[in-house]
């Protein structure tokens, strides 16, 4: 008995109590981690095509031709609940979730077939997965490639299409360029024109001279603009030109224009090296594409680029902001009832709900800020609002507020674990308290600043209840990034991985295609956060090696 009280009153139940606690921690971590990864590798996979004959509850046989999604055991009294038969004395019963493709014919994408009433399984070689810009992909074979109206004689259809497809994606990439770059860029400026037109008549200013100015400057750019319409018809043209023959899996034959169509491959007749070319293929599509069909097809590119972005301007905000508050907390503020007040006010705001903080950068940054510098810089383009609605700028304060008393701490703790040894030898070799301060104990404290700079950079990548208040949106027409000056638009909306994973989870019209989409974005979001982290702890970990020694 003495044994197990001095063995309690040592403490050593509450230290394997802790550890268990964080091994079980780190264990969800990591399985969930595992859940995710798996489910979001898994949507890159070039699964095979399974030719299908079904029985239908009709009696009906259908052919049917897809790539089984998932498979999964249900009770055979919950099928006869919702008016299935199933055979007497069975308990449960398998069935697979068929991805069909072929939405424009079919009308759905995907359809959950019993085991029992399929009659035959196969694999047929020659069938082929489209992937297009709409309707989803299609499945079924080959039969032929039209170009300009004539159908090739060739032995090698499949090669001729190859060729084909790659011309298409040439031009594909060259209308983007056009339409997104110089035309966009003549219009960008068109419109900058018409607001600075608007500016002159409002201030009194528009005299002939400044007016001849602007016509001159807007008769040029419509002639630049016609020539690059010329050119985008005559790429349009080009485009639309050619149309691939295939038939279904029921026998229908009809043509798809090649336009429309992005990438195809040929599941079953990939071996190992294949599919694993063919995976890290997927994957790179999905960083670096743009999203299709409401969020459910193609990449993710503009989410990650705004997630980045967000992040990197919010920290450049709340570094100085967290560092300077700290600094005059510890440094120069009286330590009394005031000082105390002021810390437990910042330890609470580290314990509001973000929607809180999203209500108060909508109503403060949005309307009363941002209509403020409307009415001051922005007047001719109102009643349309520049700043005076949700933009990449609000959203990046909103989330420098909400990481701020995160910072705050942090740079107190870092401030605190300096020495005062260290402040008074400074002093006491003539250096005045900012010169001390600035050369000497912020360098010291840096990895404590680095370390709420980390906590902030996950939080604010993970956020998205405040965002949808003050910037971010389903689909943003443009990067806040570009060519045009003053080629940083904080003013425009902007994606966000964490809100992509909300709007395809629980806003997509078709669950069953968005679903692989929501683990392979969530991981990918991981991925983004780790990086950004890793970043900023090697930054931290060099500061405190080249400062470790004058600590103690």
């Amino acid at each position: 008995m003495k044994k197990l009280t001095k063995w309690i009153a040592d403490g050593t139940p509450w230290v394997w109590l802790n550890a268990a606690a964080v091994s079980a921690s780190i264990l969800l971590v990591v399985g969930l981690l595992i859940l995710i990864g798996a489910r979001g590798m898994g949507h890159f996979w070039p699964l095979p095509v399974t030719k299908i004959i079904y029985q239908q509850a009709d009696e009906s046989q259908v052919m049917l031709a897809g790539q089984i999604r998932e498979q999964e055991q249900i009770t055979a009294r919950r099928l006869r609940e919702s008016g299935v038969e199933v055979a007497q004395g069975s308990e449960h019963v398998r069935r697979y979730l068929l991805k069909v493709g072929n939405r424009d014919i079919n009308g759905e994408d995907f359809r959950w077939l019993l085991e029992p009433s399929i009659i035959s399984t196969s694999k047929p070689y020659s069938m082929v997965v489209f992937e297009r810009q709409e309707w989803g992909v299609f499945i079924g074979l080959l039969i032929g490639v039209r170009e300009d109206g004539k159908l090739l004689e060739s032995a090698d259809v499949w090669g001729e299409f190859q060729r084909n497809l790659g011309r298409v994606n040439q031009l594909r990439d060259e209308i983007e360029d056009l339409e997104k770059g110089s035309i966009g860029g003549v219009n960008y400026r068109l419109e900058r024109l018409r607001l600075k037109q608007r500016g002159l008549e409002m201030d009194g200013s528009d005299t002939v001279q400044a007016l001849a100015g602007i016509a001159s400057e807007r008769d040029e750019l419509q002639q630049e603009y016609v020539r690059l319409e010329g050119q985008l018809g005559n790429l349009y043209s080009q485009l639309q030109r050619d149309a691939v023959v295939v038939t279904t899996a029921s026998g229908r034959e009809l043509e798809l224009p090649m336009a429309t169509i992005v990438d195809a491959y040929r599941p079953n007749q990939m071996d190992l090296a294949d599919k694993i070319g063919y995976f890290f293929h997927n994957a790179w599509k999905f960083v670096a594409d743009d999203p299709r069909e409401a969020n459910t097809e193609g990449g993710i590119f503009p989410a990650i680029f705004g997630t980045v972005l967000m992040v990197l301007l919010m920290s450049v905000f709340v570094t100085p902001l967290g560092v300077v508050a700290a600094v005059y907390l510890k440094e120069y503020a009286h330590q009394g009832l005031f000082t105390r007040f002021i810390r437990i006010a910042v330890n609470n705001l580290a314990g509001v709900p973000s929607i809180v903080y999203g209500v108060f950068g909508l109503g403060f940054f949005v309307y009363t800020l941002g209509g403020s510098i409307d009415q001051l810089f922005f007047r001719e383009a109102l009643p349309a609002p520049t700043f005076g609605t949700g933009g990449l700028f609000w959203a990046a304060l909103t989330m420098a507020l909400l990481t701020l008393p995160v910072v705050i701490v942090s740079t107190e703790e870092g401030l605190s674990r300096i020495p005062r040894s260290i402040r008074e030898g400074s002093l006491a070799l003539g250096a005045t308290k900012w010169e001390t301060l600035w050369r000497t104990v912020l360098p010291m404290a840096s990895p404590g600043i680095m370390t709420g700079l980390i906590l902030a950079v996950a939080r604010a990548a993970g956020e998205v209840a405040p965002l949808m208040l003050v910037g971010v949106v389903k689909l943003a027409p443009a990067l806040p990034l570009d060519a045009n000056a003053p080629f940083l638009h904080l003013e425009r909306k902007f994606m966000h991985l964490g809100f992509h994973i909300y709007d395809v989870g629980f806003q997509s019209p078709n669950v069953e295609a968005a679903r692989p989409l929501v683990y392979a974005t969530a991981l990918l979001l991981v991925i983004v956060i780790v990086l950004l982290n890793l970043v900023a702890i090697q930054v931290r970990n060099r500061l405190s090696e080249r400062y470790r020694g004058l600590e103690t």
